[in-house]
């Protein structure tokens, strides 16, 4: 076939051999009509091929919503402790899980924190020394140092503040006067020097005072990383597709009026039952502690990281499961009465909101 085309396609060469052309163009006759015989069937025509359908997008997070929760939260679990600095965080850990403590030598702060259960009993109401309930559910003390302030009424100011509150309370943990601690300690040998290590600069290192501050140091360290700071931090496969539609109905409900920031809650005050009044009106909230009447029936914006796992949920208890929460949420803070796949999408990114427990951190030592 090339010499018919070069024929055809430089009809000016009038030099060539008529001759030699014509039995060209003959044996190349022959050879299409072998090659088209009637006598062998066409090969079906092929059906043209489907058009491939083109893959669903990834479901996007606008990056104002993202913008709403950082920075991201990092891993400390004591990482990068200077020795000074990791003397006062063993002091604190040992005296975190020091029963003797209470007034009945049986309770720690880790009987309703529990470290290894992301920092909740998972009880209603925890039980202190007298063998009766508190009147609040006991949050997890994970990531609780980043919070405004501590408790569900913010009446501490840190957690360092936090950590002596407890311990003097009578339906807790039961001691009767800071100076009790410090005699009760005192008389543990094992204490004194661990004392002096945590606090060489004091005179007196074994003080109630340093007790709250070694406590706290331990729990400055209790961060709890997941998977949605990778997500935060640009790897963007890091949730998946449903994750994402979850954050986004979080976002689109109105729950990051409140629940913002890298904790998603943990920095305002925020009053119980704003839209709709909340069926608990026995306790009033930071009005207990400031008698402000603005203040009643506010309480702490709990934070939402871990919040699968740290049910029951609100001050009182009154949702026993995440999605119970969603909805009295929806129902009593926006006025929405949200469907049941809206909760169980919002559910969805919630769970996402489990991070790691710093394992070898919080491991109880020997005193």
């Amino acid at each position: 076939m090339i010499p018919i085309i070069t024929k055809l396609n430089e009809d000016q060469e009038h030099a060539m051999n008529q001759s030699k052309l014509f039995t060209l163009v003959a044996a190349t006759s022959l050879s299409l009509s072998i090659g088209c015989s009637s006598k062998k069937p066409e090969a079906p025509a092929k059906e043209p091929a489907a058009e491939a359908k083109p893959a669903a997008p990834a479901t996007a997070v606008k990056a104002e919503t993202l913008a709403l929760f950082q920075p991201a939260l990092e891993a400390k679990g004591g990482a990068g402790l200077t020795d000074a600095q990791k003397a006062v965080t063993d002091l604190g850990r040992h005296l975190y899980y020091e029963e003797r403590l209470s007034g009945n030598d049986k309770i720690s702060c880790n009987t309703c924190h529990l470290l290894d259960n992301f920092g909740v009993d998972g009880v209603d109401f925890s039980k202190g020394v007298p063998g009766e309930k508190v009147p609040r559910n006991s949050p997890t003390v994970y990531n609780a140092f980043m919070h405004v302030a501590q408790f569900w009424d913010g009446r501490a100011a840190d957690v360092e503040e936090q950590a002596k509150g407890p311990i003097l309370a009578g339906k807790e943990m039961g001691m009767p006067s800071a100076e009790a601690v410090v005699k009760k300690l005192k008389g543990i040998k094992e204490y004194r020097p661990l004392f002096a290590k945590a606090f060489p600069a004091d005179k007196d290192p074994l003080t109630y005072d340093n007790v709250g501050k070694a406590i706290g140091a331990f729990e400055r360290e209790l961060t709890t990383p997941s998977k949605f700071d990778a997500f935060l931090n640009g790897d963007a496969a890091a949730l998946s597709d449903a994750e994402k539609d979850g954050l986004n109905k979080f976002a689109e409900v109105g729950c990051t009026t409140c629940h913002m920031g890298t904790l998603l809650g943990g920095s305002i005050y925020q009053k119980a039952g704003l839209v709709k009044p909340w069926p608990n009106q026995k306790d009033q909230g930071r009005f207990g502690v400031t008698q402000k009447e603005e203040d009643k029936m506010m309480f702490k914006v709990p934070s939402l990281r871990n919040i699968a796992k740290t049910g029951p949920y609100f001050h009182d208890s009154s949702a026993t499961s995440l999605e119970q929460a969603i909805q009295i949420m929806g129902s009593h803070q926006l006025g929405k009465d949200l469907k049941p796949d809206e909760v169980k999408s919002i559910a969805t990114f919630l769970n996402a909101l489990t991070g790691e427990v710093p394992t070898a951190y919080i491991k109880r030592q020997p005193l």
